[in-house]
């Protein structure tokens, strides 16, 4: 990952909607959801959370795949994975014990 499809992610990210929808997709993988029920779930018009769904998949957070006559989007979890090592790649100047509390952290999701 680069600096650019860093900033892409997170000005997706940066808005209320866009993140309740990706953590929501995130929480639904590897079967995704339909476009409108992520929009159900999130008590948002579908049109809006259609074009909020364009935006996560422009920075490249999800994607969307036709079953039948209904758009089904799933994170992208290899783009989350990209976001995260960019972020916390050098963390701590290479100390990796002042990096443990993170990673303790992120161990009882697996």
């Amino acid at each position: 990952m680069d600096n650019d499809s860093a900033i892409d992610a997170l000005g997706a990210l940066a808005q209320s909607t866009r993140l309740d929808a990706f953590r929501l997709l995130v929480r639904h993988e590897p079967a995704g959801l339909a476009a409108g029920d992520v929009a159900r779930q999130l008590d948002i018009p579908q049109n809006t959370m259609s074009s909020h769904l364009a935006g996560l998949a422009r920075a490249g957070l999800v994607w969307a795949e036709r079953h039948s006559r209904h758009i089904i989007y799933r994170a992208d979890l290899d783009q989350l994975k990209a976001l995260t090592l960019f972020l916390v790649k050098d963390c701590c100047g290479g100390r990796a014990e002042l990096c443990e509390p993170l990673i303790a952290e992120l161990i009882p999701c697996c």
